[in-house]
């Protein structure tokens, strides 16, 4: 066991931890953060996505010991208030279906937009790629990315 200190959605958690411990179980089961999904638990399907230093990053397969010392985001800590432009957008496109891949979805679509403000559709592909929904909803993903980066042009990306 190891101390560490975290900055997780603008608040600083100083640890005790298994150094080995994937970032996806400090979240949900140290700090009860249960909006990143588990899905595969081996880094393909992109459920556990978060923000590390502004860059999309699968949850899963990254150890404790790897990230401390940098700033993560996870779809809590994207707008608390719901008025990111993605979540906008997600609504405005009616993205969601079961809902299951969706945090890890615009976690994704946030780095993207954080590295490129207007995206062509093969900048997104490529981005989204690493995410896998089930419900096959990647066409209103796809719309939603657009839309919001539309909307940050206009302001309405936090």
């Amino acid at each position: 066991m190891k101390s560490f200190t975290l900055s997780i959605n603008r608040t600083s958690y100083t640890l005790t931890l298994n150094p080995d411990m994937p970032l996806l179980w400090v979240l949900r089961d140290v700090l009860g953060m249960t909006g990143t999904k588990f899905g595969c638990g081996k880094g393909y399907c992109g459920a556990c996505t978060v923000l590390i230093d502004g860059e999309a990053a699968k949850s899963c397969s990254r150890p404790v010991s790897m990230v401390a010392g940098k700033s993560i985001t996870t779809i809590e800590g994207l707008s608390p208030d719901g008025t990111h432009a993605l979540q906008q957008a997600w609504i405005l496109e009616d993205v969601p279906q079961c809902g299951y891949c969706q945090p890890g979805q615009i976690m994704a679509a946030a780095g993207l937009l954080n590295e490129k403000k207007n995206p062509t559709d093969a900048d997104i592909d490529e981005a989204m790629s690493g995410i896998l929904c089930r419900c096959g909803a990647y066409q209103r993903i796809r719309a939603a990315i657009h839309r919001a980066a539309k909307l940050q042009d206009h302001g309405g990306l936090k």
